[in-house]
Parts: structure tokens; sequence; C-alpha cells
């Protein structure tokens, strides 16, 4: 059967289940509320509003199936059963979605849904929760989603809302309901769960609605679920979701691979202009990250010329750009959530002095050496090649004439090499670096070196920042690198302004 958006029309018919799998279809209307005119069984999904986009109202963006762009509906109910199989007898993993965060007054920054939430219901709108069950029926797990109702006032102001029918003919939800009313059906859930696990803490009240409900009981708070959790079972979620979010799915990398490219592409571009100041090249990263393809940039890029590369998460990006001096740029896009990270250095002059090419070609033989130990049959863990990194930068820099005595490596070099990465910057946080690497995971390789304007250092390299990264994915025999169209060679990169 196709995963696609149906007529309303079809609605009127009972829902059959495949394999667990509502099939989906959309529409604003409840199923609880009678029809208001004939005319509306045949209301098109094209012709509805939605919270998020859908194939039929946006082909441009989603294929049919797809749920969010390059991951269908499928999928999102495979990590669902995948997460379901791992619970108790009776067990619920709850979940939160974001909530809008303010700048000041009714100013809102973008917004970002939590990474957990997404990966298991696709769904992309503010103050909503999902309850996942292992199903005691013939379905393998069950899936439950309360959200903000249709509200054409609200929505006037606000934009489109997908609406509690949605959650169900859309997201294949088996029972949805009016976030407002999240109190009482999570009172009801709960109560007949065996065990809880959920990463809601009652130290941050204030992150999003649901999180509110289980903060402890105060005189603004009487009831809560707080005391109703007390006589459960409550586990953390975060290391089981870790556990299955770690391993990306062909999809996954295939979003990840356009985000890369898309990426990549821009820095070329970047690279082949002379940049006078670092708002200027900002701007232009991340204008080119969307022209190419990206929905938007994946983090605050770091654009830092001469010295302020020395500066880790540089993000004033204020700076003027100086003949003679190394810009760093730190930046990438993101592609139906999914982030690419990328650096690269390179000459304001767009030639490389013979320090500056000295001080590069030792980073960047590091780097190729690394990524090449990206893949699953060397049996590395990125803690062991973050130790390779360290001992090729030692070495290198040693002939280059820096004393290595002391703690010269950890001045010099002060970060890891590399973190995972997925839907977040550092996705599957609490992750550890420590086990080999596995297919499908995707992890950054980033070595990078910053010189202190001091004494102990040689006169030549003295100020100078310079790092590398790439986003790979594990394979086999050889990594994937996802962000090859970012050039890196010092010959490439002085050939684009010859």
């Amino acid at each position: 059967m196709r995963y696609g958006v149906r007529p309303l029309q079809r609605l009127l018919r009972s829902r059959p289940r495949t394999g667990g799998l509502v099939p989906i279809a959309a529409t604003a209307f409840s199923r609880a509320a009678p029809l208001q005119s004939p005319s509306y069984a045949s209301v098109s999904a094209a012709d509805l509003q939605f919270g998020q986009p859908v194939h039929e109202t946006h082909p441009h963006l989603l294929k049919p199936g797809e749920l969010t762009p390059g991951i269908s509906a499928l999928e999102y109910a495979q990590r669902r059963s995948k997460l379901a199989s791992v619970l108790p007898k009776d067990g619920i993993a709850i979940l939160a979605a974001s909530h809008v965060k303010y700048r000041s007054g009714a100013v809102f920054y973008d917004f970002h849904q939590d990474s957990g939430f997404f990966y298991l219901t696709g769904f992309n709108e503010p103050e909503a929760v999902a309850v996942i069950g292992k199903s005691t029926a013939d379905d393998d797990h069950t899936f439950h989603l309360y959200l903000r109702p249709k509200d054409p006032k609200v929505e006037q102001w606000e934009g489109s809302r997908s609406g509690v029918q949605a959650a169900v003919d859309v997201f294949n939800a088996d029972e949805s309901g009016d976030i407002k009313d999240i109190e009482k059906q999570l009172s009801r859930l709960i109560g007949d769960s065996s065990e809880v696990f959920t990463d809601a803490s009652p130290s941050t009240p204030s992150a999003s609605a649901f999180s509110r409900l289980f903060a402890s009981k105060t005189s603004h708070n009487p009831q809560g679920l707080a005391t109703l959790l007390d006589k459960k079972s409550v586990k953390p979620l975060r290391n089981i979701l870790n556990e299955i979010r770690n391993i990306k799915s062909d999809a996954e990398i295939s979003n990840m691979r356009k985000a890369g490219q898309a990426s990549g592409r821009a820095f070329t571009e970047a690279m082949r202009q002379a940049w006078a100041a670092e708002k200027d090249l900002t701007a232009f990263l991340e204008y080119k990250f969307k022209r190419n393809g990206c929905d938007t940039s994946a983090y605050v890029p770091v654009v830092a010329g001469g010295k302020n590369a020395s500066q880790i998460h540089y993000v004033r990006n204020d700076d003027m750009l100086i003949e003679g001096d190394l810009v760093l740029a730190d930046a990438g896009g993101e592609y139906g959530n999914y982030i690419t990270d990328i650096t690269r250095t390179w000459p304001v002059s767009g030639t490389f002095t013979t320090p500056q090419k000295d001080l590069y070609n030792a980073i960047l033989a590091t780097q190729r050496t690394c990524i090449s130990l990206c893949r699953a049959d060397a049996s590395n863990s990125l803690d062991k090649i973050h130790q390779i990194a360290e001992a090729s930068l030692k070495d290198s820099l040693s002939q280059l004439g820096f004393d290595m005595s002391g703690n010269a490596l950890e001045t010099l070099f002060p970060h890891h090499l590399g973190h995972y990465i997925g839907l977040d910057v550092h996705d599957t946080p609490g992750q550890s670096r420590k086990n080999p690497l596995q297919v499908g995971q995707c992890v950054t390789v980033e070595p990078g070196i910053y010189v202190p304007n001091t004494d102990r250092w040689p006169a030549a390299f003295r100020g100078m920042g310079i790092r590398i990264e790439d986003s790979v994915c594990v394979q086999e025999e050889s990594p994937l690198v996802l962000t090859t169209e970012a050039v890196k060679e010092v010959d490439d990169i002085e050939a684009l302004r010859a």
C-alpha cells in the first residue's frame, strides 16, 4: 500500500492496518465531529493546510511517501518499532516537543524541534507530546501523539497547525488529542504502564509545557504528575534512543550527503573570492547553503580571521580580514533537519606563505590519515583515532621547530579530534567515544592547531589558527566523506584565485 496523503472522503471508511503501520491520510477535521457540508468529502489534501510540508502541498520538497524530506513515513514507524522492541512489557517512552523560545516580548527565535522527538515522529511543531509503548496486540508498538488543535484565529497570526486529526492520518498515531488535556491523558497512560522511560527533568521546569508537568510539586503546580511518577519505575530514555539513533539509515546518510555537498560547494565558491570582512564571508556562506539546497544553517558559523582563529567557538564574526592572514570558517548547512559540519582554513590573499603552508600541510596530513581510519574493519574508536592524531601532530610540529615538551600538545590542540553527527551537530549526547566505530555511524574529523602569540613558540607560526574538518560516514572497508566538494589541498585552494 502506498503511504501518502489521501482525499478526505476516504476518512469515511475504516482505516486498515498493514504490518502495524497506519496508511497516511490528511485532514484538518476531527473524526469525532460530523461533516458540516457534503463538499468536504471531496476536499483534496493539497487544499488543506498543515503545520509543516507534506507531499501533496509541497511536492517540490517531498516525494510521495515521505513524511519529512528524504525520510518516509514507513521509516519513522520502523524507528518507533525498534524503540518499542527494547521496552519491557507494558513499558512506555514519553517524549516532548520543543517549545517556542522568545528573544523578547512576542519576538521569537527560529523554531528547532527536539531531535529525539523528531527522530521518532517526524512532527515539526512545538508543544506536543509523544507516548510510544510496546503493544500487546498484533501491532508491534502503540503511538499516541498529543498536540495543538486547529485554531483559525491563532493560525492567522502564527501560521497553520496540523491539528489533532492529522496526528492520526498524516503522522500515523493510534490516538491523538489536545495538548491541553495532556495531564489527564498521561495520568491514564502512566497508570497503565509498568515502567516509564523519559528524559524530562524537574530541574528544568521551563523547558516545555510537558516538562512543567513533571516539575516538583509547588504552590503553582500542586498536582502535576510528580506524585504519580513517584509510584512508578522511571528510567532515562537517552541511552536507549542514542543506540538507535547512532547508526544511520541509508536515507539519513543521503540527507547528510546532500547537506555536505551543498555546503561543500558553498565553501569552494567562497574561497574563489576575496573578502574584506568576516561578516561578509559569513553572510555569503549562509546564503549559499540555502541557495545550494539546504534548509538553513546547521549552527552559528565561526568565521575567524588571523588571531581570532585561536578562539575555538569565535562567533562574533565582526572583524576585518587582513592580507597576509589566514581565515578559518567553521560552518555547515542543514537538510531535512540533518546537519553537516565543515571547517576550512585558507589565506585571505589567496596564496599561502611558506610557514602557513608548512603548518597547514602538517594538519592536512594528519586529517587524511585519521579519515582513512574511519572504517569498521579497522576497529578504531574516536578516542583511538584522536590518540593517533596527537602522535602525528606532535611529530610534525617537532619537525617544524616546535618544542613539544610538557603540555605543548594540549595547548596547541585543545579539543577532541571528532564527534558524532546526525540530527544534531553533537549527535547522541553522552554516547561514548571509546567504542569501535560501526558501519552507519557519522562523525567529524577535525584536527586543529592554535599557536599562542608568545615567545614559547616559533616566531613564524605565532598567532596562527588552522583547523581542517570534514563530515564522514563509517563504512565497512572505507570511509565515505560527505563534504568532499569543499576543496582543501593547497594547490587546489590557490588555483581558485589564480
